[in-house]
């Protein structure tokens, strides 16, 4: 994964995951919005084909940053037991 970070407030991080899709920014998007105090989370790609996915991450009560590595923890935490449960087949 490769961030760049566009623009970064107390409280609205924007940033760029290049060499990213729809399948990971979605299941991003979706773990954000389950962090308290995430106020806003949306991302758009300008070219399906080369675009590269930007999101703007508004909070209200924690630091932006703080949450995204939230939401990764919880992203890689599910993956793992996702992982597991197919090994287990």
């Amino acid at each position: 994964m490769d961030l760049t970070v566009l623009e970064e407030t107390n409280t609205k991080f924007v940033f760029q995951l290049k060499r990213e899709t729809h399948t990971f920014c979605n299941a991003l998007k979706n773990e954000l919005l389950k962090v308290k105090g995430v106020d806003i989370i949306a991302y758009r790609v300008d070219h399906p084909l080369i675009g590269i996915p930007q999101f703007l991450l508004q909070t209200k009560g924690i630091e932006p940053r703080k949450a995204l590595k939230e939401a990764l923890k919880n992203l890689q935490k599910k993956a793992e037991e996702f992982k597991s449960a197919v090994a287990d087949l």
